[in-house]
């Protein structure tokens, strides 16, 4: 057992997939390393007590609104006969929540790095994955995988539901913009509502849910061959694809406007939508700076910038 350690997990953003992914079309989430949350675990004399956002205390007392947390901290307990280890385990997020950026992953993720190196266990990837799925059930019911595969990822991750969950070869470089619209983003509206125009609108649902998968299939190949310009004409058309499915909304629509308008060299909504946050592709770190500082005066209350060249790491 180590006096204090730390561990770290990042944010995700969809690139590519989203929704069509729920019609077993391919999806692409992209980590961004940028923007973290760190777990930090010190030894104590006696209790073991938590920090966080939600919650500063004994690990006890933890309610019901962490209970994958909860039951996370205690297998992982369990498992390395610590119950009667005292520690105080602090969690900071830079990740903001409910806008689809895997929030409950990364804490998940940090918090499973920190404890095995808190304890001295060596950690392999498939039991970083198989052991952040046990709070994330919790948390979530029936999650992909997408986002604890991601926030523990350096590259892109690739998922064909029910098929294949893998990181993908990324050699892009250039920036990604992040801003927020402001408003809470309606996953699970925006999900009922896209159902409800492949049942009234079959034919036209389809297309434009196999679209959105060939522009998954056709963006990966552009994340391994350094295709910038190509790429940004990818995420323009599944915006396309997007509002035409009805999940876009004013506000995401006015910032992808607005970021095109200023250098962007595409952009597109990322997550559910109706709300949320939207991404734009920049070629340069001046571009990206203007598109930002345009999205901040177009009403982003919120934004980030990924520098987009990254090397694998380990679990």
């Amino acid at each position: 057992m180590k006096k204090s350690v730390i561990g770290k997990s990042n944010a995700k953003i969809i690139l590519l997939g989203d929704h069509s992914v729920v019609y077993g079309q391919p999806a692409i989430a992209l980590p961004l390393t940028s923007v973290n949350t760190t777990v930090t675990m010190t030894a104590t004399a006696a209790v073991q007590t938590i920090a966080s956002r939600y919650f500063d205390g004994p690990i006890a007392q933890l309610n019901s609104q962490l209970a994958g947390v909860v039951k996370l901290i205690t297998t992982l307990l369990e498992r390395f006969d610590g119950q009667q280890t005292p520690f105080h385990m602090a969690i900071t997020s830079d990740l903001p929540a409910e806008r689809g950026m895997g929030s409950s992953a990364a804490v998940d993720v940090a918090i499973t790095r920190a404890m095995y190196r808190f304890f001295d266990r060596p950690l392999t990837r498939d039991e970083l994955l198989e052991t952040v799925a046990i709070g994330e059930k919790i948390t979530h019911g029936n999650p992909s995988g997408i986002d604890a595969a991601t926030s523990s990822s350096a590259v892109p991750i690739w998922l064909i539901p029910h098929e294949t969950i893998s990181q993908i070869p990324f050699h892009l470089t250039g920036y990604l913009v992040i801003a927020d619209s402001g408003i809470k983003g309606q996953t699970g509206q925006a999900v009922a509502a896209v159902a409800r125009r492949h049942t009234t609108q079959p034919d036209t649902t389809n297309r434009q849910i196999e679209t959105l998968g060939q522009l998954s299939y056709a963006a990966r190949d552009c994340l391994a061959a350094n295709e910038m310009t190509r790429l940004g004409g990818i995420l323009d058309s599944a915006q396309e694809q997007l509002a035409g499915l009805g999940v876009s909304s004013p506000e995401l629509d006015h910032l992808i406007t607005v970021a095109r308008a200023n250098g962007a060299l595409g952009a597109k909504l990322t997550g559910g939508g109706m709300g949320g946050c939207m991404i734009a592709l920049c070629a340069t770190a001046a571009s990206a700076t203007a598109v930002q500082h345009a999205l901040v005066a177009a009403g982003a209350t919120a934004t980030w910038t990924e520098v987009l060249h990254h090397e694998e790491e380990p679990a």
